[in-house]
């Protein structure tokens, strides 16, 4: 009986380890050819920030923007910038510093949802707002 709660608790040790020091994710989703973002996302992402204790000190934020494939690639490395600065813009706003901000702007290229549908473009037209845990 012993042994059981030993090995218990070792999963459940393992398993808050494990979960500092992975990444956590909101994604902030746009309509076609848009970089606005709505009132509503706004608020869920500081709400989202909020929620993370100590984000500053313990986290590196990541913005990724990918869009759906219509429009060609320019326009599309356009708009995932603009998508990305529109979501920069927000943090900066949300008194983040600019230093703890980096971008990564995929425009059509590296889709992870499947661009032969209207569900999979309507996901791919977004910013991946990602908190890396800052290695100490």
């Amino acid at each position: 009986m012993r042994w059981i709660v030993v090995l218990l608790l070792t999963i459940s040790i393992t398993s808050l380890s494990q979960s500092k020091n992975e990444e956590i994710r909101k994604s902030i989703y746009f309509g076609g050819g848009s970089y606005d973002i709505d009132e509503f996302q706004a608020q869920e992402l500081f709400l989202w920030l909020d929620s993370v204790p100590d984000l500053l000190n313990k986290y590196e934020i990541h913005l990724i923007s990918h869009t759906d494939p219509i429009g060609g690639k320019e326009y599309n490395e356009w708009l995932s910038k603009m998508r990305s600065e529109s979501v920069r813009q927000l943090l900066l706003n949300k008194s983040i510093p600019e230093h703890k901000i980096s971008t990564k702007d995929w425009g059509l290229e590296n889709p992870v949802y499947n661009n032969r549908s209207f569900g999979g473009m309507r996901m791919n037209r977004r910013v991946d707002v990602i908190l890396y845990p800052l290695v100490l």
